[in-house]
């Protein structure tokens, strides 16, 4: 799928975008907090303005703060601005976030399933050593 790639490091997370003819693909890994959200939010908006159809491919982050909430609400008025096609991949830190932030699910969820544009499993071998790690079980 991928036509073009392109990266971004933060100190504390990367971003990478591929687009092609069928949609951009951004992903984030490592953790987002208030001192890289925003280099997220305007990644996403140049990927808006290279495409349509924009999946956000969180999986790999393993954590997520509050500015990293108002990125994303930021990302949905960005695209649908643009009257752009959006929706994110949650890792396990973003699903707690948004079960806290977005309790009525306004924000756009996808999953590997049913996503195409996502490449299969990139990040599940990393969401099962995360579970294995975590020393609380996380309430569902």
């Amino acid at each position: 799928m991928s036509v073009a790639q392109s990266r971004q490091q933060s100190h504390t997370a990367h971003f990478t975008a591929r687009w092609g003819p069928s949609g951009t693909v951004i992903t984030a890994a490592g953790e987002l907090d208030a001192a890289n959200s925003d280099e997220l939010a305007a990644y996403v908006q140049r990927g808006v303005s290279r495409s349509k159809r924009v999946i956000v491919d969180l999986r790999g982050l393993k954590f997520i703060g509050t500015a990293g909430f108002s990125a994303l609400h930021r990302i949905n008025v960005v695209c649908s601005a643009a009257r752009a096609q959006w929706a994110m991949a949650p890792s396990a830190a973003v699903s707690r976030l948004l079960r806290v932030c977005d309790p009525d699910g306004t924000l756009p969820i996808t999953t590997v399933a049913a996503e195409p544009l996502l490449e299969s499993a990139t990040w599940a071998e990393n969401d099962e050593l995360e579970a294995l790690l975590q020393l609380v079980t996380e309430s569902r």
